[in-house]
């Protein structure tokens, strides 16, 4: 499975090292805002400049994005949700409904998957407190 990440924060980092150690998973980029000359990998791993993400669509199964819950996933989700299978880990518990709405809108639109607010929480923390109750 061709896979690419959509930030480089310490969530980024982190899924790059658990990309490299799965055998069924090859990262195929990282996108970022920033200059990727700038970003030091972990991996030898393309850095790509955002703006050139179109480029990729054909080359990608699935975009990891990386970005935080309170400004970027509420616009890369539904943005990227049209032209690339998605995995995002929102975690505005509030507004967890309507981003949903907004992404799957999106994801039917472009024929694709989108699976939103996975991670520890939500996500497994959830289930351990749905088990609990």
């Amino acid at each position: 499975m061709k896979i690419a990440i959509y930030g480089y924060g310490n969530l980024g980092k982190g899924t790059e090292i658990a990309v490299k150690n799965s055998r069924d998973m090859e990262l195929v980029a990282i996108f970022t805002r920033r200059n990727p000359e700038d970003l030091k990998t972990a991996t030898d791993v393309s850095v790509v400049n955002i703006k050139e993400i179109e480029n990729w669509k054909d080359k990608i199964d699935v975009m990891i994005l990386c970005g935080g819950s309170a400004t970027d996933l509420p616009i890369q989700s539904p943005e990227y949700a049209k032209m690339f299978n998605i995995l995002d880990s929102f975690d505005t518990h509030a507004k967890i409904p309507e981003h949903f709405e907004s992404v799957d809108m999106a994801a039917k639109e472009g024929k694709r998957v989108a699976l939103i607010s996975c991670g520890w929480d939500p996500g497994a923390f959830s289930l351990n407190r749905l088990m609990a109750e």
